[in-house]
């Protein structure tokens, strides 16, 4: 079984544990009035008792309750009430914390906002892709770069399909090429399953690549075991690349995208260029205040393969560190540093 469906699974599994356990103490959503007041207390309670990164932040929920609560009041509007709360989830600093009402969403921007984009399609497409020249299967844009020898795929969106004969053809292309740079920049993320997918075709054998765990309580610091994520290499009448493989990254790169960055930098053959991830490492939960408004947030944290805290984002060496504008503007410096990193390891 794909090991994202087995979590999808086990955590359906964990979601009917809570709903039938309450999570030990936690209180039910019907206990709290449906007014501002009553919203308020419910939302402040079910992040306190189910979010997962308390801790790993430093946040202490408490002092926070008291920074919001003045706001509150039973006089207020709808769109008054939502703002502070909006405020008090924005204090998590999790772009997987969203609270949905029917005029708005609140999300949480700022994990890439205050970064360069070191990102730009239009040059891309122009002097790399060498638009209309690229091809595209399941998604993924792809072509030998000019004057190389080495595959390029761009892959927008982990929520875009990809199939298993799409990834052979892609490789089948690229199997006379000394290197692949998978380009992955700005991909906010979408399905784990897609994760696995394309990762398998880079190794020949299984690997842990992470673990998870979930909320055991209320208390910020109750969890399960560390349960290990085991990467299955794709089976053996599937195409593989072992040579060299460059993964390029940017602060855009988000939640099944920085999964996919974690697992393929555990492959010794793949190297990280650009960047830091933008971060997003916990497994989301869905919840209903009492007015129906929605909340999503961070309710099992996922580790890397040294069971290292992957929520913040993750950084290439500092030798492969690279930036969009260290190049002219007819080129892209993170594919020119790949290129010139991938052409060193041919050569050794």
């Amino acid at each position: 079984m794909n090991r994202y469906l087995l979590i999808c699974r086990l955590c359906m599994l964990w979601l009917l544990f809570v709903v039938v356990t309450g999570l030990s103490s936690c209180r039910d959503i019907d206990t709290f009035a449906d007014n501002p007041e009553g919203n308020f207390e419910a939302l402040w309670s079910l992040i306190d008792e189910r979010y997962c990164f308390f801790e790993y932040k430093n946040i202490d929920w408490d002092d926070i309750y008291w920074k919001y609560k003045p706001r509150i009041n039973n006089t207020m509007t709808d769109e008054e009430l939502f703002n502070v709360l909006a405020d008090m989830l924005a204090e998590l600093k999790d772009g997987h914390v969203n609270l949905t009402s029917p005029f708005n969403m609140a999300r949480y921007w700022d994990w890439y906002e205050s970064h360069p984009t070191n990102f730009d399609m239009e040059v891309i497409e122009k002097y790399y892709l060498n638009r209309p020249d690229y091809q595209i299967a399941g998604g993924i844009k792809y072509r030998i770069l000019p004057n190389t020898n080495i595959g390029y795929m761009y892959y927008e969106s982990f929520s875009s399909g990809v199939g298993e004969s799409n990834l052979d053809y892609i490789l089948a292309a690229f199997s006379s090429c000394d290197a692949i740079i998978i380009d992955v920049r700005s991909n906010s993320g979408g399905m784990l399953t897609n994760v696995d997918r394309i990762a398998s075709r880079f190794t020949n054998e299984d690997l842990v690549v992470g673990y998870i765990r979930h909320k055991t309580g209320p208390r910020h610091n109750q969890f399960s075991d560390y349960y290990p994520l085991t990467l299955k290499t794709a089976p053996s009448n599937r195409i593989h690349y072992q040579k060299p493989v460059a993964v390029l990254t940017n602060r855009r790169c988000y939640s099944a995208t920085n999964q996919f960055v974690s697992v393929m930098t555990m492959l010794p053959n793949v190297v990280q260029v650009g960047d830091t991830t933008g971060g997003g490492s916990g497994f989301p939960l869905s919840s209903e205040l009492p007015n129906g408004w929605s909340v999503r947030f961070s309710s099992s944290p996922i580790y890397n393969a040294n069971k290292k805290q992957i929520e913040f984002g993750i950084g290439p060496y500092p030798e492969n560190k690279a930036y969009v504008g260290d190049y002219p503007l007819t080129q892209d410096g993170i594919i020119e540093r790949a290129i010139e990193i991938l052409n060193k390891k041919v050569a050794q």
